[in-house]
Order: C-alpha cells, then structure tokens, then sequence
C-alpha cells in the first residue's frame, strides 16, 4: 500500500520551485534578458528616439527636460545637478562598476586567466586606444577640438555583440571573447583618462576622506562582512568624496569593482553538507517558529546564494538593469543631435570619424600583431588575422564612452559636430566590419 509521500509525480513537483501565474509572464521576459543583442537593439532604438526628437518640433522642451535642476537645499546649503547630469554622474557610476566587475571576471575566472590569452586582448586595447588618440590629435593640433581628444578612445561593448549577434553562430567563440575583452579594456582606460584628463581642480582632502573611504570597504571585506546593503551606504558615501574633490565620481564604480571579492564563501563540498542536513529532517506539520529544521532550511539558503562568488552574484543583479535601463536612458539624454550638412565638414566631425573608423582598427590589429610577433601573446587557433581584422573595423563603433568623453570635452557647437563624428564613425565601422566578416566566414 502506498503512502501519501511515495507518489513519484508528488515527489518530482516537490522537487522544484511552486509556480504563480506571474511566473508565465516572466519566462518570456527572461528569456529575452539571454539574448546578448537585445541591449544593443534597446540602445539603438533610444538613439534613433532621441536624434528625432531632437530634429522635430519638440526639439527645444526634449533638451530642457535634461536640464531640470534635482537636488536637495538645507537653509543656505544646495546640492543639486541637472537630470542629464545625474544621469552622466551618478547612474553611469553603476555601468562603469558593472565594467569592471566583468574585466576582474575575466581575469580571474574566465578566458583571460592565462596570460598570453590575456595580452592579446590588451595589447589590442592598448593600440586602439592610442592611434586613435594620435589620430586624432594629429588632425586637431592648435585647433578648438583638441582637448576631445579621448571622445574616440573607447568601443561600445553592447553595439559590438550586437553586431556580432547578426552573424549567428559563424562567428567564432575567440573572436567575441577578443572583442568583448578589448572593448572592457578600453573602457576601463577611458575613464581613466576621464579621471586624470577632465576632471576638475584636486581638494586633496576630500580625496583622502575617498582613500580612507576605500581603506574602510577593503577592512569590511578582510572581516568577512557581505551584507550587500553596507557597501552600497559606503560607495555612495566614497562618491560623494569624490565628487567633492574634484575628480570625475565615475571613477569609483571602477574601483570598487576592480576590489569586489572574486572567492566565493561556501564550497560546493560544504554545500551538499548542509542539504544532506535539510534532507535528514523529516517533513514536518508544524507551524512556524524557531524550531531546529527551520533553523537549518535558513543556512541551506544562505549556502546556496554564497556560493557564487560577489563579482557573479552583482553582475546578475545589475547587467539587466545596466543593459535595459541604465545605458537606453544615457543614450535618450545624450545622443540628440541637430542634423545639418556644414557640420559634416566641420574639422572635429572629421577627426571624430577617422579616429574610429580608421585609427581603432588600425590600432587593434597592427598592436594585436606586434603582441603574437614578440611572444608576448598568442592568437587562439580558432582566430585568424581575417576574423580578426573584420573585429577591429567593428572596434570602431564607439557610442556610450565616446558620448560620456564629448560632454567633458566640448561645449557649444562643437558637441554636435563631435556627435556627428561618432554616429558617421559608427555606422560605417559596423557595416565595413560585418561586410568582411561575412566574407571571411564559413558559410552554414
């Protein structure tokens, strides 16, 4: 005679999660969350919304809405910036922490953890950050535009595996992994250059109140605290520092992205120790309390979050929200501009172009080669120079960092024209690198 518990049907939907009704409304979503394109088409979209506006009857309310003043005012005391600046300061602090949690990722966890594999990326970084720059300053020298010159050192991760997304499964595992590397790469020395290049005057104090700041989060780690609510009071704390003295607060997502523990806490071993402690006790029919099962039902949950590391359990909380939220509504309030025929002569427009469009893949592949030449790196077998010359024409679409640099950079005019300079730049890097990688691929 069978009892109540031995019916295996029971016993399998026992093994999984309940179900609600909301959860066959966000199947479909999440889904949609996997497709590593979808937050490429979401910016693209809110580009193309914010180039209408801004050419369109409403151009004038689309630019003030980003100009309205938020902040707060105690007595004789204001802090506040406009919406637009919020947007540049504050919450594209979270894209640049969400950076550099996948480069320690990488580095410590994923393809980049040997070396040469490694230096290939950087090496190639490295290039396409510099000719471009060279390029540009080249084109620029004594001229108004000189000081944008780091608008067109940084390509837009999101726009790139997009395009790459367009190939399908053609495109090579090694080639992504280059490209996605090279673009966290070069973002990462983009907002150093931010830092150190555009940032205002230095209050030293403030800075150290920042460094102590720091000093206080490495401490909570060494301690083992992980309340996650702790660090985020301490990094609004440490921008705030920042932001007082003088250096651009983006800074700090990078490093304290850079500091985010790479070690998970429980191992999978002491994991299934604790289950095998959840299963040992039989189901019981009492109500809740304190009783000794429950007790070990709260460890068994946090075994099981603790033992993905910090650096994975952020990246899946805040990679949506960067890549659906945080970025489309940057692109919305920055990327309108006025569209006209003089600006395309204008010399800033020109040398925006070709330092992404020629000197980043220029940059890429002529660095990436003298890397593999002196055995500093290797190329993967999968990855030849073809496949990696159509990459680097790619490496010249430059969006998110690039409009980031020419709000710092520019003033007047010359931001629409730099503007215009990045859109050119991009969309030709994107069609010329898509033309040859469909080339050079193998056909299905």
């Amino acid at each position: 005679m069978s009892k109540p518990g031995d019916d295996p049907q029971t016993d399998g939907e026992l093994a999984h999660l309940p179900t609600e009704p909301v959860d066959q409304l966000t199947q479909a979503f999440v889904r949609f969350l996997g497709i590593e394109a979808a937050a490429g088409a979401i910016l693209l979209l809110f580009t193309v919304a914010a180039v209408v506006l801004s050419n369109s009857p409403w151009a004038g309310a689309f630019s003030d809405l980003w100009e309205i003043p938020i902040g707060l005012q105690i007595g004789s005391m204001e802090y506040a910036r406009s919406l637009r600046e919020w947007i540049n300061d504050g919450l594209m602090t979270l894209f640049f922490f969400l950076v550099a949690l996948e480069l320690k990722r990488e580095l410590i966890l994923g393809e980049l953890n040997h070396p040469r594999m490694a230096a290939l990326s950087i090496a190639g970084a490295i290039g396409g950050m510099l000719v471009p720059a060279g390029l540009y300053l080249l084109l620029q020298n004594g001229q108004p535009g000189a000081s944008g010159w780091g608008t067109v050192m940084a390509t837009d991760t999101a726009f790139v595996i997009g395009c790459l997304a367009l190939l399908g499964s053609r495109i090579p595992p090694s080639l992504r992994v280059f490209l996605l590397s090279l673009a966290i790469v070069d973002d990462i020395g983009a907002i150093l250059v931010v830092a150190i290049g555009y940032s205002r005057y230095v209050d030293w104090g403030a800075l150290g109140l920042a460094g102590l700041g720091l000093a206080v989060v490495r401490g909570m780690g060494l301690l083992g605290i992980r309340s996650f609510a702790i660090y985020c009071i301490a990094g609004g704390l440490i921008w705030l520092a920042f932001d007082a003295s003088g250096i651009h607060p983006t800074i700090v997502g990078v490093i304290l992205g850079l500091m985010t523990p790479a070690r998970r806490w429980v191992s999978d071993q002491r994991l299934h120790a604790i289950l095998d402690q959840v299963v040992a006790y039989p189901a019981s029919s009492e109500g809740s309390g304190a009783t000794k099962d429950r007790d070990t039902l709260q460890v068994a949950e946090i075994a099981a979050r603790e033992t993905l590391s910090p650096i994975e359990r952020l990246e899946m909380a805040l990679h949506p929200w960067v890549g659906f939220a945080i970025m489309p509504l940057f692109a919305f309030a920055n990327a309108g501009v006025t569209l006209t025929l003089r600006d395309l002569a204008n010399s800033v427009t020109v040398a925006v172009f070709v330092g992404f469009a020629l000197g980043k893949p220029l940059g890429v592949l002529g660095f990436s080669w003298l890397a593999v030449r002196s055995g500093i790196a290797i190329l993967p077998p999968a990855l030849g120079w073809r496949l990696l010359a159509g990459g680097s024409l790619l490496a010249g679409i430059g969006f998110t960092m690039a409009l980031f640099i020419v709000n710092l950079a520019f003033s007047g005019d010359l931001i629409e024209s730099a503007k215009l300079g990045i859109f050119l730049a991009s969309g030709v890097s994107a069609l010329a690198g898509l033309a040859l990688l469909a080339l050079v691929l193998p056909r299905q």
